[in-house]
């Protein structure tokens, strides 16, 4: 019994998660690559509720949008958002739980070490996305000259939202947990 209550409650927060990464998509301010608050939620959401959440957050966020849902940055939805310029980035938010679970099961749940992970997931994002836009977008213009429009403006505003999401998780972790027995 027990264990089904785990699950619907993982569930719960999985569905919870991607809305909240939804309204993030939707605070954006508009550039090449717009800076929006994804990173910032998915970082936080991986912090709070594991690898596994975190993943299956992102994965049902891809899935809303591919679907044609209007759940990325600028209302925007489809398969042809996802093949647009930013489709790399949005791919490469799988990174980020990915990067804060091990992380956080190798060099244990410290805030540095928290923050490192949270960086090392954005870092992987920011590869992935440029080598996208680099290759598929910018028709070739070459790594370097995508990662000076498509990361060097981001890479202040990301520490920011991973430090936000640093501290958030470390106030809300002991009210907010997937695998934690609920009693009403």
């Amino acid at each position: 019994m027990r264990e089904g209550r785990g699950r619907t409650g993982k569930i719960a927060y999985i569905a919870m998660g991607t809305a909240f990464t939804v309204v993030c998509s939707w605070l954006y301010i508009p550039l090449p690559v717009p800076i929006t608050l994804q990173t910032f939620a998915l970082c936080l959401l991986s912090a709070l509720l594991g690898t596994g959440c975190g993943l299956w957050i992102v994965l049902c966020y891809i899935a809303l949008g591919a679907a044609g849902l209007p759940v990325f940055s600028g209302f925007m939805g489809g398969v042809g958002a996802l093949m647009g310029a930013t489709g790399g980035y949005i791919t490469g938010f799988l990174f980020i739980p990915l990067c804060v679970g091990l992380g956080r099961g190798r060099f244990g749940k410290g805030k540095l070490s928290l923050a490192l992970s949270m960086g090392a997931g954005i870092l992987c994002c920011y590869i992935f996305g440029t080598v996208w836009y680099s290759h598929v977008y910018s028709g070739g213009s070459g790594f370097l000259a995508a990662a000076a429009v498509c990361v060097l403006p981001y890479v202040i505003p990301d520490g920011l939202k991973v430090a936000l999401a640093v501290y958030l998780s470390g106030r809300l972790r002991r009210h907010v947990s997937p695998d934690r027995p609920r009693h009403y």
